[in-house]
């Protein structure tokens, strides 16, 4: 049965040059067709002019923060929000029980992604039966009691995962985790566990905190701002404004990338008379275009650089103050730098020193820099120890804890911070734990549950035989796409709560649930009257979200209702509190919230004061919460990859056209690529030495442990990418990822660096 998305081309592929600036009028224009194609101009329009706006609703699609003080009344949104929001407020058509009813599961799997996503709207609860062909309606009553009797015919609560995506919201969120864990387990994997967890893992280790230390306002203040690892024109759009306003400001921007992209070149505001008149505004001072996972050997030869100035001009390069006052294991640092050679360091990277010299006079002199980061660090085996290595530079700068500098982690999910804040996490703390059972009076399941990797593994292997998905789309996210289809197939029971049909729905266990609920932009309208939920930024910026249009005809739940439901009906007692006045009334969830987790004092009162609230931060005031209160230094090992002859490292990558699975379209604009999504970018000399051509067909494998994964049906386009290395989009490309395959420590997937070949197909 098929797994991954139709390996058929389109036949339709059309390449030209990729473009030099990013936004300006096209995306405005490609903003209003997306919505309209799915809705009226009334609806649409309502939809597009509350998001991100202080007294509307929060971008369904990246945690971009919103401006501490004004926001445009206009379009305080990118395209990719437009994107995220025109797929929730269709109304034209919905994904009803007729659609499952003129559909079996097998017709759905020969079908795309982008053709499952535009079907609308789930509108009703579905069930597929065990030997069933076709979904059907089910009862809400009966699904929860479906669901209910399989929870208590588990031996264990082990035996079941419950799956976070990063769309829910905190109140949902901390609901979720409290549901699972009365019920008994930790098995709570989320989408950090795939993107951002190796960044959780390396900032708790040297800072104390896995979160950004930096404030919106901090990017217009900074001297320097160095990008890697990153595509913001794709990726975080929004965060061009704050980059462009820099630049005219004086600051300078850095930006490390295997592939020259289009919003790290130049940025069109579209809201600027100026811009729209005079022309873009050039982003990168200067672009450091090394091979794939070679950031940790640029940052230590970055490192030797500084610490090579300081010692010719004592006290104007690093902040010594600083180092003595604030931090620990300065001299194994330095000492561990002293045994590579720079001119070393610089070829792994592809560079000469003098490019990395001109980078580092940029910041010698300031300790206003702010390093930002995305997947294109975090999803590699050594991807804690290069993001211990920007701290290592930050740190040797004085620049975390000062207006103008620090770390920012860019997140991808609109509210993933905030659901590890409620306590989405397989690993809880022990002071969380005891806050719940002060609170709750029960006591939670000290022992760590299974992260995403684990949680696949276990259902592999029959030692979890239930999934409940809380939003997302698991089967595709996750690397080793056969291995998990095969994993989830072997489960009793699977469940999605979802706003829009997508694959995962169609890789079942023996009985299947789809259960419909409210999107951000939808009024959730319960016993009390309307609710608002709230959500956190990737600047710890606490604000409400409230739906402003009405949800289309059927039969959704809220995510809270379906939880806190759910929970009733397995029995779990909340005393001396109800389920059912939680659904009543939100407010009473974040009183809740208040006594459970830190930072949320008097949180009914400020969550309602425009734009919210900052949480605490330490580092953002060099209060380090490291077990000996100090920021850390650290040595990493420099490893080196040496390929063999044929091989190429491939890394994932999306298109304009997409937000993590979600599939908008087959054109990737910004790239100049156009009607096709099975696409190989690969340096033209590869293709020469490789005996390939322009636009052949091909299939790409992967060799692990003896075992060949293949990803069938691409068609090669000459790019600017360094040699031995290629780009192709995720997820289709997830099938050669082993599902072992991860990062130290943080087990995060490998997406970033997978050894290929490539043959004719």
């Amino acid at each position: 049965m098929t797994n991954t998305p139709p390996e058929e081309l389109t036949g339709k592929l059309k390449t030209g040059q990729p473009k030099t600036e990013a936004a300006g009028l096209t995306a405005v224009v490609k903003s209003f067709e997306h919505v309209l194609n799915g809705t009226g101009i009334g609806r649409g329009w309502k939809a597009l002019v509350k998001l991100n706006q202080k007294d509307g609703y929060d971008c369904p699609s990246c945690a971009w923060p919103d401006p501490d003080g004004e926001r445009s009344g206009v379009a305080e949104y990118c395209e990719s929000g437009a994107k995220a929001v025109a797929d929730e407020v269709m109304d034209k058509h919905t994904a009803s029980p007729v659609l499952f009813q003129r559909y079996s599961v097998v017709d759905l799997l020969q079908k795309t992604d982008l053709w499952l996503g535009q079907q609308g709207r789930l509108t009703h609860p579905m069930v597929l039966r065990g030997g069933a062909t076709h979904y059907e309606p089910i009862g809400w009553d009966d699904a929860f009691q479906l669901i209910a009797d399989q929870l208590r015919a588990l031996d264990s609560p082990d035996e079941a995962i419950f799956y976070t995506s990063g769309r829910t919201s905190n109140e949902a969120a901390f609901l979720y985790q409290l549901f699972v864990r009365m019920y008994g387990t930790n098995n709570m994997p989320d989408c950090s566990n795939m993107c951002h967890e190796s960044t959780s893992v390396a900032l708790g280790e040297t800072i104390g905190l896995g979160k950004a230390s930096v404030k919106y306002d901090d990017y217009e203040k900074a001297d320097v701002i160095m990008i890697m690892g990153q595509n913001p024109g794709t990726n975080a759009p929004r965060m061009l404004t704050p980059l462009e306003q820099a630049k005219r400001n004086g600051a300078k921007i850095i930006a490390v990338n295997p592939l020259r992209e289009t919003g790290l070149l130049a940025f069109k505001y579209p809201q600027s008379p100026r811009d729209m008149l005079l022309g873009s505004e050039k982003l990168t001072d200067i672009f450091l275009q090394i091979p794939i996972n070679t950031d940790l050997a640029l940052l230590k030869a970055m490192g030797k650089i500084l610490l090579e100035e300081e010692a010719k001009t004592p006290g104007k390069v690093i902040d010594r103050n600083f180092i003595r006052e604030y931090t620990a294991d300065y001299e194994a640092y330095v000492q561990s730098l002293a045994a590579h050679d720079l001119d070393g360091l610089a070829a792994q990277c592809g560079l000469t020193v003098a490019q990395i010299r001109e980078a580092v006079a940029l910041f010698k002199h300031t300790p206003k820099l702010i390093i930002c980061w995305a997947m294109g660090l975090t999803q590699h085996k050594n991807a804690v120890h290069t993001i211990n290595e920007i701290i290592n530079l930050l740190l040797l700068k004085g620049s975390i804890g000062i207006e103008g500098g620090g770390a920012s982690p860019i997140r991808g999910h609109s509210n993933v911070q905030g659901d590890r804040t409620m306590g989405i996490y397989e690993k809880p703390k022990p002071e969380f734990l005891d806050a719940l059972e002060r609170v709750f009076g029960f006591k939670p399941l000290r022992e760590p549950g299974y992260d995403t990797v684990a949680s696949v593994r276990a259902m592999y292997e029959g030692r979890a035989t239930v999934f409940f998905g809380l939003g997302g789309n698991f089967a595709m996210a996750v690397s080793d796409t056969d291995y998990t289809a095969d994993a989830l197939r072997r489960c009793k029971l699977t469940v999605h709560v979802s706003t829009k049909l997508n694959r995962s729905h169609l890789i079942t266990g023996e009985t299947a649930l789809i259960l419909p609920c409210l999107g951000r932009t939808d009024i959730d309208r319960q016993a009390t009257g309307e609710q608002f939920v709230s959500c956190e930024s990737t600047t710890g910026v606490v604000a409400q979200s409230h739906g402003i249009v009405e949800p289309v005809p059927g039969q959704m739940k809220s995510e809270v209702a379906i939880i806190a439901e759910l929970a009733e009906r397995a029995g779990l007692e909340l005393r001396p509190y109800n389920w059912r006045d939680l659904i009543a009334d939100y407010d009473r969830i974040r009183d809740l919230i208040e006594q459970v987790v830190p930072g949320f004092d008097n949180y009914n009162e400020r969550i309602r004061k425009p734009g919210g609230f900052y949480l605490p931060n330490g580092p953002r005031e060099r209060r380090f919460t490291t077990k000996d209160g100090k920021a850390h230094f650290t040595v990493n090992p420099l490893t080196t990859r040496t390929l063999k002859p044929g091989e190429l490292l491939l890394m994932t990558i999306r298109s304009h056209d997409q937000f993590n699975t979600t599939v908008y379209g087959n054109d990737d604009r910004y790239r100049g690529i156009y009607n096709e999504r099975r696409v190989l970018l690969m340096n033209p000399d590869d293709i020469t030495r490789l005996n390939l051509r322009d636009k052949q067909v091909v299939n790409i494998h992967s060799q692990y442990d003896g075992k060949t994964r293949t990803a069938r049906q691409f068609i090669v386009v000459p790019y600017d990418i360094p040699h031995g290395c290629c780009a192709a989009y995720f997820p289709e490309t997830n099938v050669l990822i082993p599902i072992d395959s991860v990062a130290e420590k943080s087990h995060t997937p490998t997406s970033k660096s997978i050894v290929v070949t490539v043959e004719g197909a």
